[in-house]
């Protein structure tokens, strides 16, 4: 049974920095991409980061680039982000996702899905 499981969501002050962790069981974590997505209360489900499974490939949303960093440990099966400069405006539920599409943006592509965590970010 494949499982995501999201840690490090809470409530920061803005401009704090973010970390969040996704830990991955039941798949062989390399040779999945890893995307980060994020769901604002009565907003579209945004796409903030992909890893690809070999670590050479990142993407990064156009709300977080410069403030967005994303990483892998595939002997840990386990994915991070950290988003600095933190502004309310970053205040969702965070989920990690896993897709065999190397490149997968869109949330349709994504196989396996974390119960997020809520992240708030106050000013």
């Amino acid at each position: 049974q494949v499982e995501l499981v999201e840690s490090g969501g809470g409530t920061v002050q803005a401009g704090a920095s973010l970390r969040l962790s996704c830990a991955a069981s039941g798949l062989l974590f390399s040779s999945f991409a890893i995307g980060w997505f994020r769901q604002a209360p009565g907003k579209e489900r945004e796409l903030v980061a992909v890893i690809s499974g070999d670590s050479l490939y990142k993407y990064y949303g156009d709300s977080v680039i410069g403030r967005l960093d994303i990483a892998r440990d595939n002997a840990k099966s386990t994915a991070s982000m950290r988003l600095d400069l933190t502004t309310p405006s970053d205040t969702a539920v965070y989920y990690c996702a896993a897709t065999t599409s190397r490149y997968a943006r869109k949330p349709d592509l994504y196989d396996f899905w974390g119960p997020g965590t809520r992240v708030t970010v106050s000013s």
